[in-house]
């Protein structure tokens, strides 16, 4: 029996023979190594084991018998070791005087055999009085066993493959496929290589869903709890039947012309399903700014009648004197005012002063510093915003990523779909972008919204087809939901009807209602695509004023009597 005799020590080094080699330990680097007496009376150096967090491996995985044969099978043929020996990742024993077992083999009865690459990596043994008689057992299960050293090596390196990837493995989910692994019809017949392969499919597999279709089939049906039922609810009721809500999982898109509202329709059901809904949202832009987006935001939650109804404040403030802090007195309040009835301000007046002033003429001015106040106290959902004008595919996979794991955002908004920044000009490439997206929902569960450029033609609003879309038209392949939205030229408001129903027998149609103001329009929304059945066509009456989208109902031509 070998041992690691200490010659000499002072402050800056040992010097240790080992089997005739003087091996020099610098004390300074010397942590983890300790000295204990063996008999003669001879001091041994040997380095100590780091402690790590102790795995609690699930019982399947364990097998301190087939170990222990192993490691006596070495004990009994030490040139074994040379072929058959477990490298330092994939040391798994159960216990630890296994692997220290394990570990003597390697530098003493094996270690003319044992290559460099099979002892990288390991400390030295332990030697103790017990040594001896753990490897008396570890012998007495080899001999009483039918195993040949080839066999109890494949059988232990497969499960230690399996203890190994449990380990490290980053969720629960994980580390069941693996044990998943161990119960295989034909385990028994897998070969290491079966298993590293398994193993691998795992962490291919952690981005897809896998069922079998007929488990918890009834309840499926019964309860009605899934994706196909429970989607989100918009602030457009019949857009919510249509695709039953915004369901996670799904990616759905909203294509508009150049300048006719994208950003501005997808505020308003942001704020719907923030505020209302009460859900994390992180919208990406690479378009409107974040001081754009803030005032598109507050005019929006000022005038949409859903949240007027959480802030209790019930006023209408267009977008442009929010900009230019234009607010009328209080009647009978006597100030200066500009021609259109805006209090003015006075010359030097700070705007400390200002605000005070006005909050003491101007109920419209408390109506909207209290509605924008109780925005500030909306911490339980909040929108999230990201401007980024050049990008990539990855590093906005990277972007949702990051506030889905930070944030627990399970909603997103990208506005608006475009190619990344190395595929600028080339169309065809912004179905990779929108597969991306695609690919994300599926994975993590989530919606992902966005928008998309139509072109400006001379297509009329209620013929728009996926021959519209400015670039890629088979972008179209890898959406859920399309919608194409347009704006009905105001010359021919009278050639179009509507309903609050589908066709039938007895739906009453009715006329287009003549515009509030000049900035009142009419968009027809034909829905392109919709995984969830039927695609109409309906009819939107936008204020871009107030950012207000009023839902009409079903659009069609009049018909020919």
């Amino acid at each position: 029996m070998f041992s690691f005799i200490l010659l000499t020590q002072n402050k800056s080094k040992f010097i240790i023979l080992l089997e005739g080699y003087k091996l020099e330990v610098n004390t300074l680097s010397s942590k983890g190594y300790s000295m204990q007496k063996i008999k003669g009376g001879k001091t041994v150096a040997y380095r100590e084991e780091p402690k790590e967090e102790v795995v609690k491996f699930p019982a399947i995985l364990t097998n301190e018998k087939l170990e222990a044969i192993y490691v006596g099978l070495l004990i009994l043929n030490p040139k074994g070791i040379g072929m058959f020996y477990l490298e330092y990742e994939e040391c798994q024993f159960s216990v630890p005087w296994m692997l220290n077992i394990y570990k003597i083999v390697l530098f003493r009865e094996g270690q003319s055999y044992a290559s460099e690459a099979a002892k990288r990596g390991f400390s030295f043994p332990k030697i103790n009085d017990k040594v001896d008689t753990y490897m008396e057992t570890c012998k007495k299960y080899a001999l009483d066993s039918e195993y040949t050293i080839e066999q109890a090596y494949f059988e232990i390196r497969k499960l230690f493959l399996l203890k190994m990837s449990f380990a490290n493995a980053p969720t629960k989910t994980i580390q069941q496929k693996v044990i998943a692994i161990k119960k295989y019809d034909r385990y028994n017949e897998m070969g290491i290589d079966e298993i590293i392969n398994s193993l691998n499919q795992i962490s291919f597999t952690s981005s897809i869903r896998e069922s079998v279709l007929n488990e918890g089939i009834t309840g499926f049906l019964l309860e009605g709890n899934n994706n196909l039922k429970t989607g989100i609810a918009t602030p457009f009721p019949i857009l919510t039947r249509t695709f039953k809500g915004f369901r996670k999982g799904e990616t759905g898109c909203f294509a508009m012309p150049s300048n006719a509202g994208k950003s501005r329709f997808i505020t308003n059901i942001i704020a719907y399903l923030v505020y209302v809904e009460k859900k994390k949202v992180l919208l990406l832009s690479n378009e409107m700014t974040e001081d754009k987006m803030k005032l598109c935001l507050i005019t929006t939650i000022l005038n949409a009648p859903f949240i007027q109804k959480l802030h209790g404040q019930v006023l209408h403030k267009r977008e442009a004197e929010l900009l230019a802090l234009k607010f009328r007195p209080n009647e009978g309040v006597e100030a200066e005012l500009d021609d259109r009835g805006f209090i003015l301000r006075k010359e030097n007046e700070t705007d400390e002063e200002f605000f005070q002033r006005l909050s003491e003429i101007s109920d419209e001015f408390v109506k909207t510093t209290t509605a924008t106040n109780w925005l500030e106290e909306q911490t339980e959902a909040s929108i999230f915003f990201v401007h980024t004008s050049d990008h990539t595919n990855d590093e906005l996979r990277n972007i949702i990523m990051d506030y889905y794991y930070k944030e627990g955002i399970e909603y997103y908004f990208y506005d608006t779909l475009k190619t990344d920044i190395n595929n600028i000009g080339n169309g065809e490439e912004i179905k990779k972008t929108a597969t991306v997206l695609s690919t994300l929902a599926q994975s993590f569960n989530l919606f992902i919204g966005s928008t998309l450029q139509l072109n400006d033609n001379a297509t009329t609003p209620l013929n728009m087809s996926i021959n519209d879309i400015q670039s890629s038209r088979t972008v179209k392949e890898v959406l859920d939901n399309l919608c194409l939205i347009k704006e009905i030229n105001n010359s021919t408001y009278d050639q179009y009807e509507y309903s609050l129903e589908e066709d039938g027998d007895n739906v009453h149609y009715q006329d287009l209602e003549a515009p509030d103001t000049a900035n009142t329009k009419y968009y027809a929304c034909v829905v392109d695509k919709n995984r969830a059945g039927s695609k109409p066509k309906l009819l939107f009456k936008l204020d871009l004023d107030y950012n207000m989208w009023i839902e009409k109902g079903y659009v069609r031509l009049k018909q020919q009597v």
